[in-house]
């Protein structure tokens, strides 16, 4: 089992970036793919980002391909996600979550608590 912390979020403009992290607790945190998912207003959750346990292999959604980088350092228990040249529409609650195997949906076993995007125009 692994617990999960985000930070990082906030409220940023048009075209900015932002850096959000995840620190896993326990030592099995790298035993984990890991992913970061989305929710906007009204909507579904949506799948954004994904890496494999080794971080070898990354995978993103196609709004966010080119713009977003995840990335983990296992020594720290910590996966990121850097965003870069955002829009209003990437506005939403980030979560990131982790399971056993990577996965390019939503269905993951552990969740972090979220932490607020917010894109101004």
């Amino acid at each position: 089992q692994v617990q999960l912390v985000e930070s990082g979020g906030g409220l940023v403009q048009v075209g900015g970036s932002l850096r959000l992290a995840c620190e896993g607790t326990g030592r099995t945190f790298s035993t984990y793919a890991m992913g970061w998912i989305r929710q906007a207003p009204g909507k579904e959750r949506e799948f954004v980002a994904a890496i494999r346990r080794s971080g070898g292999n990354t995978y993103y959604a196609d709004s966010v391909k080119g713009r977003f980088t995840i990335s983990r350092d296992n020594a720290k228990n910590t996966v990121y996600l850097q965003m870069n040249s955002l829009k209003p529409e990437d506005t939403a609650i980030y979560y990131c979550a982790a399971r056993t195997g990577v996965t390019l949906s939503t269905n993951y076993d552990y969740w972090g608590q979220g932490t607020q995007v917010t894109v101004s125009s």
